[in-house]
């Protein structure tokens, strides 16, 4: 695309950890070629000293550490017209002020789906074999079970709880494996399920029939906890739970409680509630559970995607061009 007729006033917010990963050197040189930023990169607590750095901005750049945009931020930004966020829930950052506006706001959602739902891929696989659940016997037993039974790729089942981003992502790369994949969503339709080839079942037989359950839902005041102890024990003999969504879907008390007194299971947490676990948490002693620290999200250069992905919607922007990531606000409330 040709350099636009009027260069917008753009503002980059957010924190300096991850800034340079989400917008490496090549992004910010584009950026630059589309808008004209005011000044230098700020962190949150930068603008919050220095709000009037808004008053010509018209585009808001952000990503992890980005600034809430409540009655008094936008007060501070009368010419605002857009705002792109490098990152995956906008949830935290918008309210009602921001919606009154009218203000269009871009998730980089998508581009932050895609490690997940690799991480989630590859934690799937080894649960249809159990290998954790049979790594642990090895190492107990020093020995080697001979012909083990496991469900492996071949018509098993994968639960999906949530056909968000990740969810759906989750479901393509598994149509090219032999298992069935259901998923629970109260907000899909037949015709997402049918397009994301999974099949629609209730959150009961979604535990109790599936060999491996993966976690996608927001959390929300009815998913919290959601995931408990008669859910856990209606898993079958040697099943997998992956959570890569928030921690606090699951009721970590009495699921570390089912996993106690079920070692055939295995819970692969790459989220807890609070996160870290508590230095006492059972979660760190349990042999049947396995502890990473929020791998699945983008690290290190993966974050790349997110800054090419706001970069992507600045050229539409600028263009009048539609917005391909642009937040529905009468679904916003739904999402993770």
């Amino acid at each position: 695309m040709n350099e636009p007729a009027r260069r917008p006033t753009a503002l980059l917010v957010m924190e300096e950890e991850r800034r340079a990963d989400v917008y490496p050197p090549e992004v910010l040189a584009e950026v630059e070629r589309l808008v004209h930023l005011q000044g230098p990169p700020l962190t949150r607590e930068q603008l919050d000293e220095e709000p009037d750095v808004l008053r010509q901005v018209e585009v808001l750049l952000t990503g992890w550490g980005a600034p809430v945009l409540d009655a008094a931020l936008l007060s501070h930004a009368p010419r605002l017209r857009a705002v792109l966020v490098a990152a995956g829930s906008v949830r935290h950052l918008t309210t009602p002020a921001f919606w009154a506006r009218g203000i269009p706001i871009v998730s980089a959602a998508p581009a932050n789906a895609v490690p997940v739902a690799e991480f989630t891929l590859a934690q799937v696989l080894l649960g249809l074999k159990q290998v954790h659940r049979i790594t642990r016997e090895v190492t107990s037993s020093r020995r080697f079970p001979h012909n083990p039974r496991v469900p492996g790729a071949y018509r098993s089942r994968v639960g999906l709880l949530g056909l968000g981003h990740i969810g759906r992502l989750v479901a393509s790369h598994l149509s090219r494996f032999d298992v069935e994949v259901l998923a629970t969503d109260p907000l899909a339709s037949p015709d997402t399920a049918r397009r994301t080839g999974v099949r629609l079942v209730g959150i009961e037989e979604l535990f109790a029939t599936s060999h491996v359950v993966s976690l996608h839902a927001p959390l929300l005041p009815e998913t919290r906890g959601t995931i408990g102890a008669r859910l856990l024990n209606s898993l079958g003999p040697g099943a997998t739970l992956i959570n890569t969504a928030r921690g606090a879907l699951i009721d970590e008390t009495a699921a570390a409680e089912v996993l106690r007194a079920r070692p055939d299971l295995t819970a692969v947490l790459d989220v807890t509630h609070p996160e870290p676990p508590a230095h006492d948490s059972p979660l760190f002693t349990l042999p049947n559970v396995v502890l990473t620290p929020h791998l699945g999200g983008a690290l290190g250069a993966e974050r790349h995607r997110l800054g090419e992905l706001v970069l992507d919607e600045l050229r539409r922007f600028i263009h009048d061009q539609p917005l391909q990531y642009a937040i529905d606000p009468e679904h916003a409330a739904s999402l993770a």
